[in-house]
C-alpha cells in the first residue's frame, strides 16, 4: 500500500450453523475485542493449525454443541478481507455446519443474542465485514457439489 500504513493480517474462522434452511446470527457482546453489537457467525481467531479444528472448537465453546449435534456442510475458500476500521486484513476460513436441534444451543459471554434467519435477510443487519460473502461462498459450494 503506497502512502498508507499497511494492514495487519488475521487468520480467523466463521462457522455458520443452518437449521431448517435459515443460518444463526449472533450479536457480539461488548466484552470481546472487534465489532462489538454487529451481527456474525460463530467466530474466532485461527489458533490451530487447521481451520477446520478451530471452527469446530470455537463452535463447541461459544454454543455449547458437542461435536455429534452439528456437520460439516462445506469448506468455502478462504477471503481475504481489508478493514480500515480496525486497519487489518482479515483472512477469513468460512464453513457451513447444520445443526439438528437449535434448543440445545446456550451462548457464552460472547454472544449476547442469537437469531435465526434466512440467508438473503443478512442486508437487513449490522453485521462484521464481508459476512455476507462468506455465507454466500458457502452456499455457493454446496449448490455446486449437489448439482
Amino acid at each position: 500500500m503506497t502512502g498508507q500504513q499497511e494492514l495487519e493480517r488475521k487468520s480467523v474462522v466463521t462457522g455458520f450453523l443452518r437449521h431448517a434452511g435459515k443460518v444463526m446470527l449472533v450479536r457480539r457482546s461488548e466484552r470481546v475485542s472487534t465489532f462489538r453489537g454487529r451481527w456474525a457467525g460463530i467466530s474466532g481467531y485461527l489458533e490451530s493449525e487447521q481451520p477446520l479444528d478451530q471452527a469446530r472448537q470455537e463452535i463447541r465453546e461459544e454454543t455449547g454443541l458437542q461435536d455429534k449435534q452439528f456437520h460439516l456442510v462445506c469448506e468455502a475458500p478462504t477471503l481475504e478481507v481489508s478493514d480500515s476500521e480496525t486497519r487489518t486484513c482479515w483472512i477469513v476460513h468460512p464453513f457451513l455446519f447444520d445443526v439438528e436441534d437449535v434448543d440445545v444451543i446456550h451462548l457464552d459471554w460472547e454472544g449476547t443474542e442469537l437469531r435465526w434467519v434466512n440467508p438473503d435477510e443478512l442486508h437487513q443487519y449490522p453485521t462484521v465485514p464481508a459476512l455476507a460473502e462468506a455465507l454466500a461462498a458457502c452456499l455457493r459450494l454446496e449448490r455446486v457439489r449437489h448439482a
